[in-house]
């Protein structure tokens, strides 16, 4: 059998025969319990939360212009992207160490001897050609030390994808809910405007009727406090809306066109009546955090193949084949063909404790995100039974602000009544006035975390990659 025909086959061999010496991987058990608390039952044929589609699950139309404008411009999501073809890029890299390295050389060598070293006592120059096509070093995987390494690569590379779509998820979110404070912070601006408007009338009325001694001092004061505390809120509110739209501008990384940003908030934010929880088990394992974590898991698993196969030998090739010649001319003529083959074996004998302190940091790491991927788990259990806490209870907070806005109206119109016929002293319909005033600060605050919160239930159930 021919040198060549045996490096086939050797070569052949290591590519498809080689062992691994990593671990088999088994996922480690969710440290969490088997339903989530306060989770309302959903119907079997129920969309979960992460094969809903951003643009299906946000209904207003000027809130899904704004994130798509976001998608395309916002600078960690475009970082988080590079990210993905860097660790491609670098996953290529390790996965060509599995194959030689083979190269095509030419050359050269010119050698002037002395008359005193040659036959026939006069100076000569040697020349000698070749070319030569070949491999250098390439390491034969019997042990799977560079399966092991394309593998943790391999690992690395597709955790870089779900930190994307993790980050998509996080910017999709964090868009939303600047927008929807953005639309509360105008709306109570708008309120505080239109109070500010019927006080500042309340105190020029109340300041006529004490110039005439009809009212007491102290009912114009009542009224002055009143007015000058709706300007405070104005004045408060008008620097919160031009901090949320320097929010939006920054999350979206351009700027925001006037007609996408709210007048006032909405209060129908999701398309989806009520997202499933579903079971933690499989709920949690979909979400783009935790099977980043995992990836990174599987990848200290596979280092350790790794760190074993450093035990055992290496064997190395270099070989190469082609034409030499003294002259130019006759490099590729019959007879001038030349091969080389050189095998190299490495048995590690003493290496003063390294192997074995490398085989601990590979295990050792291993351990560490076997614990990072648990906690990953518990924090978003946590993360989704406070969405699910506070979801079971908004609704009630929701109808109750209402029906205190509406008995707050209801009472105030009944003050304003009184104070007409005389009954009443000014006072009192201030202190209805307030009451009115504050209700309404209260309903439109109720309203944003009903809305916030469907935003982050559809986050944290794994929503918004798509």
């Amino acid at each position: 059998m021919s040198p060549l025909r045996t490096l086939s086959i050797v070569l052949a061999a290591s590519l498809t025969g080689a062992c691994t010496l990593m671990p088999d991987y088994q996922r480690p058990t969710a440290p969490v319990p088997t339903a989530f608390p306060q989770a309302a039952s959903a119907p079997a044929e129920a969309t979960p939360a992460d094969a809903i589609a951003w643009r299906d699950y946000f209904a207003d139309a000027q809130l899904r212009e704004v994130i798509a404008l976001a998608l395309a411009n916002n600078r960690d999501l475009r970082i988080a992207a590079l990210n993905i073809e860097k660790a491609r890029a670098q996953y290529g890299i390790q996965r060509a160490d599995l194959f030689p390295a083979v190269g095509a050389t030419g050359g050269q060598t010119a050698q002037r001897l002395p008359g005193d070293l040659t036959a026939s006592g006069n100076a000569e120059i040697n020349r000698q050609y070749s070319a030569t096509i070949g491999f250098s070093a390439y390491e034969l995987d019997f042990f799977g030390r560079i399966r092991s390494l394309n593998a943790a690569s391999l690992e690395t590379y597709l955790g870089t994808e779900e930190a994307r779509r993790s980050a998509q998820i996080s910017l999709v979110a964090e868009v939303a809910n600047v927008w929807l404070t953005l639309a509360a912070d105008r709306e109570r601006l708008a309120l505080a405007r239109s109070t500010y408007e019927t006080r500042l009338k309340s105190r020029d009325l109340i300041r006529r009727s004490a110039d005439e001694g009809a009212v007491s001092a102290l009912e114009y004061n009542q009224a002055q406090t009143l007015l000058q505390g709706a300007h405070a809120d104005v004045a408060r509110f008008t620097t919160l809306v031009a901090q949320d739209e320097n929010a939006l501008a920054l999350v979206v990384g351009a700027a925001v066109p006037a007609e996408w940003l709210p007048a006032t908030l909405t209060d129908h934010i999701s398309a989806v009546p009520e997202l499933p929880a579903g079971v933690p088990s499989a709920v949690l394992a979909r979400r783009p955090d935790i099977l980043q974590a995992e990836r990174n898991l599987r990848a200290a698993n596979a280092s350790i193949g790794a760190a074993r196969a450093a035990f055992f030998p290496s064997i190395s090739l270099t070989a190469a084949a082609g034409s030499a010649s003294s002259t130019l001319g006759g490099l590729f003529e019959g007879g001038s063909g030349t091969w080389s083959f050189m095998p190299q074996i490495r048995i590690p004998i003493f290496e003063a404790g390294r192997l074995k302190a490398s085989l601990d940091v590979a295990e050792v790491q291993r351990d560490i995100n076997v614990a990072q991927y648990e906690k990953a788990i518990q924090t978003a259990f946590r993360e989704v039974a406070d969405a699910l806490a506070e979801r079971a209870t908004l609704a009630e907070q929701v109808d109750a602000r209402r029906q205190q806005l509406d008995a707050t109206q209801a009472g105030f119109r009944l003050s304003d009544a009184r104070y007409q016929g005389g009954v009443d002293s000014y006072l009192g319909l201030l202190d209805a006035q307030r009451t009115l005033y504050l209700a309404e600060q209260d309903l439109i605050i109720v309203r944003l975390a009903d809305a916030a919160n469907r935003v982050t239930l559809y986050k944290v159930l794994g929503g918004g990659w798509q």
